[in-house]
């Protein structure tokens, strides 16, 4: 029998895992989506089919973290939905845009296929760029001033960046020739934005927040920064490294700035919920306090149970069947 008192932490710990798999998984086709060149259809064919089996169920991992944040801490949710109306409409527009452009440029006539494209291109934008608001917010504490807008939009631009890069990545390790070529040189001016973004956000945490800065400076806070910033550096050295000079990498080798990108994923989001953990709204709400009821926890807890497993065993699943070079885009 698991204790009460530790049932809103498995919670808390259900809706880190959600989240970090779909900053991972729908970052990178979101980074593929903003990537789509405007004079290039081949290269948009190529880099669509390269998400087409994954991006639709990449976003299961976003109605989960919203589903657990609602069932397992209702007053947190009511919270965050409120202080983030605006921006989580904006990216909800987004991604639907996404959808219907991914369906109806499959079925228009060949001269109106590119203005889908935008809008798919316009939508992983609107819903990157929200993201990133939306995390700016919530490192500021939902503070709404004028210093708080601005992080929040710098930080908009820190998130587009990291998901272009992300997405890039994933476009060297996927395609070959001309388009791996040019996906090397996204990926290379994304990283600059993207560090420059990490270092930002550390930067203003521990001022804006005074417990944060008393927790990276605790004793387990210590170890933490002992680890976490020097792995993250390293990981930018190793993604630039890994890069290379050369106009395209081998297959040896091309997997291997996404993996790098994928451990700073890890280890930012490390970073962060170690410095607000156990608030689930900044300063405000812990996650004991908003938790549901034990008996509640528990009951969701059967179904998170059933539903976890047979999500990540799909993902392995699909991505398995459809490792390796992405071919020619065909609809049937």
């Amino acid at each position: 029998m698991i204790p009460d008192q530790m049932l809103p932490g498995i919670f808390a710990a259900l809706m880190g895992i959600a989240i970090l798999m779909y900053a991972i998984l729908d970052g990178y086709d979101l980074g593929v989506g903003m990537l789509l060149p405007v004079d290039n259809e081949s290269h948009r064919d190529t880099m669509i089919a390269s998400i087409g089996p994954f991006w639709d169920a990449n976003e299961t991992w976003l109605v989960l973290a919203i589903g657990i944040l609602l069932i397992a801490f209702p007053t947190a949710h009511s919270v965050v939905l409120q202080e983030l109306y605006l921006p989580i409409m904006v990216m909800l527009i987004g991604l639907i845009l996404r959808g219907v452009a991914f369906d109806f440029r499959a079925k228009v006539r060949q001269g109106r296929k590119q203005d889908w494209d935008m809008a798919f291109k316009v939508g992983s934008f609107m819903a990157s760029a929200a993201q990133g608001f939306m995390l700016g917010l919530y490192v500021m504490g939902f503070e709404m001033s004028v210093a708080s807008i601005w992080f929040a939009f710098l930080s908009a631009i820190g998130v587009v960046a990291a998901y272009m890069l992300i997405g890039a990545t994933w476009l060297v390790m996927k395609t070959e020739g001309a388009l791996q070529s040019q996906a090397l040189k996204w990926a290379k001016k994304a990283l600059r934005f993207c560090a420059l973004g990490v270092l930002l956000v550390c930067a203003v945490n521990p001022v804006v927040s005074p417990d944060v800065m008393n927790k990276w400076l605790s004793g387990n806070g210590l170890l933490v920064m002992a680890v976490v910033p020097p792995l993250c550096a390293l990981c930018f050295i190793q993604v630039w490294r890994s890069l290379g000079h050369s106009e395209v990498l081998s297959d040896v080798r091309c997997h291997r700035p996404f993996l790098y990108v994928l451990a700073i994923f890890v280890l930012c989001f490390v970073g962060l919920g170690f410095s607000f953990y156990p608030y689930v709204v900044p300063g405000q709400i812990t996650i004991q306090e908003s938790a549901s009821a034990p008996e509640s926890l528990r009951f969701i807890l059967i179904g998170a149970m059933v539903v976890l497993p047979c999500i990540f065993a799909y993902t392995v699943f699909s991505y398995r069947v459809f490792r390796g070079k992405v071919t020619e885009l065909r609809y049937y």
